[in-house]
């Protein structure tokens, strides 16, 4: 290849590099943003946080629901216009003759109902007033009056289920739960958020070190195209050097579509604009934190969501044995009315006859011959419990094992750190003495090749590590709810996630 012809290509490479580069600059977004940014900016603007404040707002609503079953509850009901022309089937009273007579009448009630469940018996009791009116067009004129001014319902299961007793055990807990998970699943964002942070980290170091060696690449193979020219080296050599820069180019163009990869997860995942201009502050310190396995495991145990979960779960088992063994055999309910009542012609008079009123009744349910049925739904749900206590306790195991793990990794992450980053100066310095030596021709184009290797893949570990240090951290952070470089507790305030 003559001299002008590789010159040309080499301004061509220059200039296709050049182009990205400048693309990359002129956007419409930039910021600088460091890793607590991106984190804020994860759990405040990303879908999945969003979803996880909805599934929060959402057990916020069922509990509001279940706390209103434990408050008085006042109803109007009413009947209204209730015209009613069609022959009907009478019975005689005294005879108990049966005929069908035409009924042309309208009818209205309206009534007005306190109704509060007892959570200490499972009963409810309620407090009504009711008025009817009765309007008969045939075979005469006639309007009547039913009044209850005031009446007291009271209905209760005998031995039967009390779901309200179980309901006000196990939901507080869930919505305590519910708070704990949302706190969680927020941690597990900001975890993703440092993943995508030191991704970028990592693809804009590659695509910088990727600039630099094809800088350099153009500049030693311009070099040699003097000393080719005077005869001090080898066309072979020659060749060798246009194919690095070609390859450098190559590998450039490369580095800078992953980092613009990188660059779209990190926007998309933080919502910033696709074509944002993330200027990353990072900070390649790593602080230095030894954990206490024991000290984590309270903390986990205290503040996450395993712990309570485990509760609730033991004790909706046992709830199912309560309910199997209350539905078996004998049941019985009493209900009861107490009040005044009064019907009469006028509005008035309706209520100058009151009389009082006296409900009160039990109902009974006794199998006979149930072919075990009960005794079998009670066996099943027994069995279901256990399961689910042992299930409990293995979980239990497990999570104990996997936190223990952890704690074990993290406290091996400073370390890795700092051997990769004095790994990375070795190889670093190693290879600006190999930049020098491959321009004094004492090394070769293959040895250069694999010193630049070996550089940037010591480098790639050294930010890798960094990456999942933080990943590691955030992992113990979602664990326990605790920030240990704080020494706080993470907290949420959810009256505002309700505005």
């Amino acid at each position: 290849m003559e001299k002008r012809n590789i010159a040309k290509v080499i301004a061509a490479l220059t200039g296709v590099v050049m182009a990205c580069s400048g693309s990359q600059a002129q956007t419409i977004d930039e910021r600088m943003l460091t890793m607590d940014d991106v984190v804020r900016l994860a759990q405040e603007n990303s879908i999945l946080g969003m979803s996880y404040r909805n599934y929060y707002l959402s057990s916020y609503w069922s509990f509001r629901s279940f706390k209103a079953e434990y408050r008085p509850a006042l109803t109007l009901n009413s009947n209204l216009l209730n015209f009613d022309r069609s022959i009907v089937e009478l019975q005689d009273f005294k005879t108990g003759e049966k005929a069908y007579r035409a009924n042309y009448s309208l009818s209205n009630d309206i009534g007005l109902t306190i109704r509060q469940n007892i959570a200490l018996t499972g009963g409810t009791l309620s407090l009504s007033t009711q008025l009817n009116r009765l309007d008969q067009f045939d075979p005469e004129r006639k309007t009547s009056y039913y009044a209850q001014p005031l009446f007291l319902t009271y209905s209760q299961s005998l031995w039967g289920f009390n779901r309200f007793k179980w309901n006000k055990k196990i939901e507080p807990l869930n919505y305590e739960l519910a708070k704990r998970l949302y706190i969680e699943n927020m941690e597990q964002v900001a975890q993703t958020a440092v993943n995508y942070f030191w991704n970028y980290a990592s693809a804009k170091a590659s695509y910088e070190r990727a600039l630099t060696s094809f800088d350099e690449s153009k500049r030693l193979y311009q070099t040699a195209l003097t000393r080719f020219d005077m005869g001090t080296i080898e066309r072979e050599k020659l060749l060798q050097l246009e194919l690095s820069v070609l390859n450098d180019s190559l590998a450039l163009n490369s580095r800078q579509l992953s980092m613009r990869t990188a660059l779209n997860q990190l926007c998309s995942f933080i919502g910033a604009p696709e074509n944002a201009t993330v200027l990353l502050n990072i900070s390649y310190t790593v602080p230095v934190v030894a954990l206490d396995y024991e000290e984590v495991l309270a903390r986990a145990l205290a503040n996450s969501s395993f712990q309570l979960n485990q509760t609730i779960q033991g004790l909706q088992a046992d709830q199912g044995v309560a309910e199997a063994k209350a539905n078996r055999g004998l049941s019985a309910s009493v209900n009861a009315r107490f009040g005044m009542s009064g019907t009469a012609a006028t509005f008035d008079e309706s209520f100058a006859t009151l009389k009082d009123q006296e409900v009160v009744g039990i109902s009974l349910s006794i199998p006979i011959v149930d072919w075990g049925l009960g005794k079998g739904r009670v066996k099943m749900s027994m069995a279901q419990a256990e399961r689910t206590h042992s299930e409990l306790e293995q979980k239990m195991v497990d999570f104990r094992q996997d936190l223990f793990t952890q704690v074990t990794e993290f406290n091996n992450q400073y370390s890795q750190c700092e051997i990769s980053r004095r790994a990375a100066e070795i190889a670093e310095e190693s290879y600006n003495i190999a930049l020098k030596n491959f321009g004094t021709g004492t090394l070769s184009v293959t040895d250069m090749n694999q010193i630049r290797t070996e550089r940037d893949n010591a480098v790639n570990q050294y930010i890798t590590n960094i990456g999942n240090f933080w990943n590691s951290y955030f992992g113990i952070r979602s664990k326990t709810l605790f920030d240990y470089l704080t020494g706080t507790d993470i907290n949420v305030e959810f009256d505002k996630l309700l505005k």
